[in-house]
């Protein structure tokens, strides 16, 4: 196939992309991942950044699962660079599909406490999934400061960063579960009880959590007395 013919097939693609219709954009989005092309790499990534419907992303996201790996990667890494919050969060969502070791060095400090909830939230779970065993540990305590902050959606996604960590992550857990501070402490208490009980759901482990930080204080308050 010419050099030029592979040029009009993305140029192609990138106009079915940019279709008015959600529907129609996720059928290309479909086609491109079936029928996978190394020039398609650059125009899915762009669509990416800006693309507002979720279920167009998530076809996007899948789509570049289908490509070539090597071109996939160079492709998204910089776009965890961007200066787009959405380039960002759908670029850690795929390489967290992708499952590809190698992304782990490029996953930033900046990028688990970036100023962006959302972005900050896929890249606790993208992580998680793929630091190295040895790399755990400082992961866990990296996020620990991040322990009974934000709302309820916010603090669930960092239990499930550590539920994917795993027993790395226990004695950062147990240092949060010590805090002085109430939310920071019932946060960490939920998050071993899910360690433990993985089958219970987020608000039997702060129920439990709560009764757990109770029964502490008011034993503490008896020692003092």
């Amino acid at each position: 196939m010419s050099e030029q013919a592979e040029g009009t097939a993305s140029d192609r693609l990138r106009a079915a992309l940019h279709a008015g219709d959600g529907s129609s954009r996720v059928r290309s989005a479909l086609a491109a991942g079936t029928y996978p092309r190394a020039e398609y790499v650059a125009v899915l990534v762009e669509q990416c950044a800006h693309e507002p419907d979720f279920t167009v992303r998530e076809t996007l996201t899948w789509a570049l699962t289908r490509q070539d790996r090597e071109t996939a990667l160079a492709s998204l890494l910089p776009e965890l660079r961007s200066e787009l919050p959405q380039a960002r969060r759908q670029a850690l969502h795929t390489l967290s599909k992708l499952g590809d070791a190698r992304a782990w060095p490029e996953i930033t400090t900046a990028l688990l406490h970036d100023d962006d909830p959302e972005v900050a939230q896929t890249a606790w779970r993208t992580a998680a999934g793929l630091a190295p065993d040895e790399a755990k540990p400082a992961l866990a305590d990296e996020l620990a400061v991040h322990f009974g902050v934000g709302p309820e959606e916010v603090r669930q996604s960092l239990t499930r960063a550590f539920l994917v960590i795993g027993s790395a992550g226990r004695p950062a857990v147990d240092t949060a579960a010590a805090s002085d501070d109430w939310d920071v402490r019932v946060h960490a208490l939920a998050t071993d009880h899910l360690l433990t009980h993985p089958d219970d759901g987020f608000a039997t482990a702060i129920a439990a959590a709560r009764r757990s930080a109770a029964r502490r204080d008011a034993a503490d308050w008896d020692r003092q007395a």
